[in-house]
């Protein structure tokens, strides 16, 4: 299989038509239909389903999408390892981080790594380990930086930064916000993150254990701006980082309901592929956030 044939491959899955992806590659439009029916052909399988406008993925096409983009990602970084060895600064680095992760390493992380690679392209994800999961094992994603759970294992390998604790979110002027336990908030409805596979896998139990009854959740959230306005413009209540209440974005804007119980949170931690290494750039981003976390608030 030739490496200019899988670059045709996701240049058209990409685009959705023949004629877009050799526009794109600036090749004719015969040349870039029989480089994926040679593929096609190689593998024994349809990958395109043609259509009058264009083409679309088959469910083999979809599998195989998926491997073509981990080859296109450790190609890329191939080739910047062998640069940055050679002492050249350029790249590119897919960096997922949570809502609290982004609040207490990314600041003081940032800096010193754009001094040191000023032209490496920082791409950056607002998510938690079970949406991102699967880019990383496959390769799309460099690294993952947040709540990480007992279940990494496998190909995954999880570094632990430091302990955290949650801390119970409300707009001003919430009715609850004098409670004092989490008996006075059963009746609340709530907001939860995806920091588990399963909503309710993530703040039910801290109920159940003081024989409470399940909390009421209703809305499953995905990004820290997501989180932000579900709480504020709304009575739902919300158990996030205890970086939230010391973040001036937000620390001014939400009230926290100051409850008894300590609420332990998921360690925060650096996940990554076990077996292939990242850049000499993606290993310094590493050390920076690792840097940032001895020296956190």
């Amino acid at each position: 299989m030739k490496l200019n044939t899988v670059r045709d491959f996701l240049a058209v899955a990409e685009r959705g038509s023949m004629r877009a992806a050799a526009r794109q590659l600036s090749l004719a439009q015969p040349a870039m239909t029989r480089s994926i029916q040679e593929l096609e052909k190689e593998l024994g399988v349809e990958l395109f389903e043609r259509r009058a406008r264009g083409v679309a993925l088959t469910p083999m096409g979809e599998v195989f999408l998926r491997r073509a983009q981990a080859l296109r990602a450790e190609m890329r970084r191939a080739q910047e390892e062998m640069d940055q060895l050679k002492g050249e600064r350029h790249g590119h680095l897919r960096i997922c981080l949570s809502s609290g992760a982004h609040m207490a390493l990314l600041p003081n992380a940032l800096r010193p790594f754009r001094q040191r690679f000023p032209n490496v392209a920082l791409e950056f994800i607002d998510a938690v380990l079970p949406r991102v999961e699967r880019d990383l094992t496959d390769g799309t994603l460099d690294v993952y930086i947040g709540p990480s759970y007992d279940e990494v294992q496998g190909e995954l390998i999880s570094e632990r930064l430091f302990d955290n604790e949650r801390i119970v979110l409300a707009r001003k002027g919430h009715p609850l916000a004098g409670a004092r336990s989490l008996a006075e908030l059963v009746d609340a409805e709530w907001v939860t993150t995806s920091v588990t596979h399963r909503a309710e896998d993530e703040i039910v139990p801290l109920f159940t254990e003081r024989g409470l009854a399940p909390p009421k959740i209703v809305v499953q959230g995905h990004s820290a701006l997501t989180f932000f306005f579900m709480i504020a413009y709304s009575d739902l209540l919300m158990m996030l980082p205890v970086q939230w209440e010391r973040s001036p974005p937000f620390a001014g804007l939400l009230t926290r309901i100051d409850i008894g119980e300590r609420l332990l949170a998921p360690p925060i931690s650096i996940v990554r592929r076990a077996a292939l290494p990242l850049t000499p750039a993606g290993e310094y981003f590493c050390d920076m956030v690792r840097r940032a976390a001895l020296h956190r608030v």
